[in-house]
């Protein structure tokens, strides 16, 4: 996905080539890390729905690049970085295993779950109604039957499924989701499964790592389709309420997509703080 490429812009490898070739950075190690599952993204946690994403993340990748590359083993020298469920990653992996991080940079991450994903449940709830009798497993035989995302309705219903996955799912895999699939009401008992993830709420309880990082990098488009920009913003005070106030921070003019000429900005600041 990395090396895809949109029509006259250069892909991410190719932006990190430019960045280090022209000495806009000091030199770094960058590894792309794939967390994809069967039902989407993993958020990088560990769910029994999906995968120990998490665990395989810090405790297979992180272990085999400091034996395989020279690198600098300790945390100071190591940062996160992603966009999206890639930036949610970002935000709450270094909150989640300390020890191993240095730096993060999120671009458009998950956070302030009640703006970035309320607003699309009762539209979830109208598509399972009208096209598939109520049942989520209705859309599971259907979306296998064809291309993925040629109704309009798919991406809500996948995002929630598969939200749900790495949020609410029981040790045994079942997975739960946070409203009621008739009317969309919320079941409270789930959505604050869900609301334990949020990288913002979560800030309070990691304070002390996180006023430990050495690079905090945050931006997201003033356009952004699912109001990740006032996610940002949200994790960013919420960062300022607990002292952590040496942050890059930068909304654009922007949408939630095609905005990948960001992440060697983010790279760069990274690479500086973490040399």
């Amino acid at each position: 996905m990395w090396r895809n490429r949109l029509p006259f812009r250069k892909n991410f490898p190719e932006l990190v080539d430019e960045l280090f070739t022209t000495g806009q950075a000091p030199p770094c190690l960058v590894v792309w890390v794939d967390c994809w599952t069967s039902l989407g993204g993993s958020q990088f946690l560990d769910s029994p729905a999906t995968g120990r994403y998490h665990s395989y993340l810090c405790d297979e990748i992180v272990p085999w690049v400091d034996a395989h590359y020279r690198t600098l083993p300790q945390r100071e020298h190591r940062g996160i970085a992603g966009k999206s469920s890639g930036g949610y990653g970002a935000m709450v992996t270094p909150m989640l295993h300390p020890d191993l991080w240095g730096g993060l940079a999120t671009h458009a991450g998950d956070a302030l779950f009640e703006v970035c994903y309320l607003s699309a449940f009762p539209q979830s709830v109208r598509a399972l109604r009208d096209h598939y009798q109520g049942s989520f497993e209705r859309f599971w035989e259907d979306l296998r039957s064809r291309p993925a995302f040629s109704r309009e309705s798919d991406v809500h219903l996948l995002n929630d499924w598969c939200m749900a996955a790495c949020y609410s799912a029981d040790p045994d895999g079942t997975i739960h989701l946070p409203y009621d699939l008739t009317t969309g009401q919320l079941l409270p008992e789930v959505w604050q499964r869900w609301l334990a993830r949020d990288p913002v709420r979560m800030v309070a309880a990691h304070a002390a790592d996180l006023r430990e990082m050495r690079a905090i990098y945050i931006d997201a488009g003033k356009r952004d389709e699912f109001f990740l920009d006032l996610g940002a913003e949200a994790f960013r005070q919420a960062l300022e309420r607990v002292g952590v106030t040496d942050v890059c921070f930068e909304l654009f003019d922007a949408t939630h997509r095609d905005i990948e000429y960001r992440y060697p900005l983010s790279l760069k600041y990274l690479a500086e703080r973490l040399s």
